[in-house]
């Protein structure tokens, strides 16, 4: 009994160390970005030798949470607050990473979801708070456009779902456009990640609707990886350009 109280006791703390390192300021972040390179590569290799499920894809949950890691790291000091919104939405990718990993039935599918429609409310709450609502009044044939885009889109896919699916799909993936039309009014980084993780989940769309392409599966994972990596470079990026001196910094 003392012998697995004292064993739980080595696995807390050394769990506790290693999310301290993980997460202590060293104003770059480098490590963790090598890393979630790492994960990517492994995982996109997993993918392309058709290994979709199981084991085989242990990197794809440690994926955002070495993004959470490089946004952490990446402060200058302990002192300096991480950018709220983002942290949030890669918890929840990370939820929904986890959620599809093992499973392809349908409540997984569901749970998958709405993990990631957190993510799309966590970062277009985000993505106002950066001025995104501005551009978006600014330039009103934009967000009518995609909007329209959304509405095609479902139009065509819908009768190929579960008539259960559809409204939460309709619902989800209007919420997945208005993240990727606010993404287009912060920067063109973030902007460039809003569009690949919107195309990444058409795709998913489309497989979920029995509709298939070339490589899907790889062109998939490599479109949100992608989508994740700019989304979040080019937010912090964003955020460091509105502190330069001479700017006023706005709320992160």
């Amino acid at each position: 009994m003392i012998t697995g109280r004292s064993t739980r006791h080595r696995i807390r703390r050394a769990v506790s160390q290693a999310a301290a390192r993980a997460t202590r300021p060293d104003g770059n972040g480098r490590g963790a970005l090598v890393a979630f390179g790492a994960l990517a590569a492994a995982d996109l290799a997993a993918v392309a030798g058709d290994r979709t499920r199981g084991l085989s894809r242990a990197a794809k949950p440690l994926l955002m949470p070495a993004l959470a890691s490089y946004v952490l790291r990446r402060r200058p000091d302990a002192s300096t607050p991480a950018p709220a919104p983002l942290v949030t939405g890669l918890a929840f990718a990370a939820a929904g990473d986890t959620a599809l990993l093992f499973d392809e039935r349908e409540p997984a599918f569901l749970l998958g979801m709405a993990a990631f429609l957190g993510t799309q409310v966590s970062y277009t709450t985000g993505y106002a708070r950066m001025g995104a609502l501005r551009s978006m009044r600014s330039r009103p044939w934009r967000t009518a456009g995609c909007l329209a885009g959304w509405a095609a889109v479902n139009a065509v896919l819908a009768p190929s779902l579960e008539k259960h699916l559809r409204l939460p799909v309709a619902g989800y993936s209007l919420a997945l456009t208005l993240m990727g039309v606010a993404g287009l009014g912060v920067s063109g980084r973030v902007g460039a990640g809003a569009a690949a993780f919107v195309g990444s989940d058409l795709l998913i769309g489309l497989q979920a609707a029995g509709r298939k392409v070339p490589s899907q599966e790889l062109l998939i994972m490599a479109g949100y990886i992608l989508g994740q990596y700019l989304i979040t470079t080019g937010w912090l990026d964003h955020l460091d350009s509105d502190e330069a001196p001479g700017q006023t910094a706005l709320p992160a």
